[in-house]
């Protein structure tokens, strides 16, 4: 499984980069492993005010539907159209084709309430 070093981790498994304040989010390669393969994707749209934890878009899967919430708080300013056709890039490209929004950040304080890479490992090895 990949967890990417530089990005911070929610307990509900979507991932957040941050540079130069604008915030990608995603979901883990953990996430699409265990959707399976993702048949659809409803985005967000740009310009909507998220919170931090606050539902930002859907997927469904072979398997499931499941919601996906926002790691961090700001205001959405890009989303990832090639999901409206390709969205099992999710699948094949969890940290970097398979963005779902950008996200002009709020609160960078908000970070501290995220995991880094080493404690989302080992709160993925607590869940299995």
């Amino acid at each position: 499984m990949d967890i990417q070093n530089d990005f911070f981790y929610t307990k509900e498994h979507e991932w957040v980069s941050i540079e130069d304040n604008i915030a990608t989010v995603g979901i883990s390669d953990y996430a699409q492993e265990a959707l399976g393969d993702i048949t659809f994707v409803e985005l967000p749209h740009v310009e909507d005010e998220i919170e931090q934890f606050g539902q930002i878009a859907s997927v469904e899967s072979v398997k499931a539907a499941s919601d996906i919430f926002s790691p961090i708080s700001g205001k959405i300013i890009e989303v990832n159209t090639d999901l409206e056709s390709q969205p099992g890039l999710i699948n094949k490209s969890p940290y970097h084709k398979g963005w779902i929004a950008k996200i002009e950040v709020s609160d960078s304080e908000e970070l501290s309430n995220l995991m880094n890479a080493e404690e989302y490992e080992n709160f993925l090895e607590s869940e299995g």
